[in-house]
């Protein structure tokens, strides 16, 4: 199964790509952004599923969705978020999209997601849109001296990097980080990007 990744945040879709690849999908092509998407397309459709990310450059949203299908009509497109939203979800799917994908979903569930959307089926975890209000809420607890933190992992600084541009201790950086990682509900420093970035915050 070959798959085309696009996503503009180098941590995260290294990171998918690489889970993907390592559950035995034969190819994950990856690129940064919808016009690299497209100029893939245009050279080669024989992908089984296109993953695009609902924020990354080029999107406008839902146009985003309708050019990469128009590229390869024949293609499941599926949009990935990295924060689970109902009205997105349900504005992208009556879109056409093959899918809406949290990257918050468990392993096995991001797995069968893919296998189901390839396959033709339309994929929709609904019982995971219910958490905006919540983040929301979350960031905003958020302490400053957090804030600047979580702005560090979302560039992909390591927490010595992150400590030497605020000024403060790297014990005190990991204090932080899994401060803040709690108060959002984050699995890991991935996750906690994920959710900053589609929540507008990096």
């Amino acid at each position: 199964m070959r798959l085309l990744l696009a996503d503009d945040h180098d941590l995260v879709r290294e990171t998918l790509a690489a889970f993907l690849v390592a559950e035995g999908f034969e190819e994950v092509r990856c690129v940064a952004s919808l016009p690299e998407a497209l100029a893939v397309l245009e050279e080669d459709r024989g992908f089984d599923l296109v993953l695009l990310d609902y924020t990354m450059p080029g999107m406008s949203g839902l146009e985003g969705l309708a050019r990469a299908r128009a590229a390869a009509p024949n293609v499941p497109v599926a949009i990935i978020s990295g924060t689970a939203q109902r009205d997105l979800a349900e504005a992208v799917l009556q879109a056409g999209a093959a899918g809406f994908v949290p990257k918050t979903l468990a392993a096995r569930a991001m797995i069968a997601a893919v296998h189901l959307m390839a396959s033709g089926d339309v994929f929709a975890p609904i019982s995971l849109l219910l958490r905006e209000p919540a983040i929301a809420a979350s960031l905003q607890s958020l302490t400053r001296r957090e804030t600047d933190v979580l702005r560090g992992i979302c560039e992909g600084k390591s927490n010595k990097e992150i400590a030497r541009d605020l000024d403060l201790q790297e014990v005190t950086v990991k204090l932080h980080v899994k401060t803040l990682s709690r108060k959002l509900g984050a699995k890991n420093r991935t996750h906690a990007a994920m959710i900053a970035r589609d929540s507008g915050l990096s």
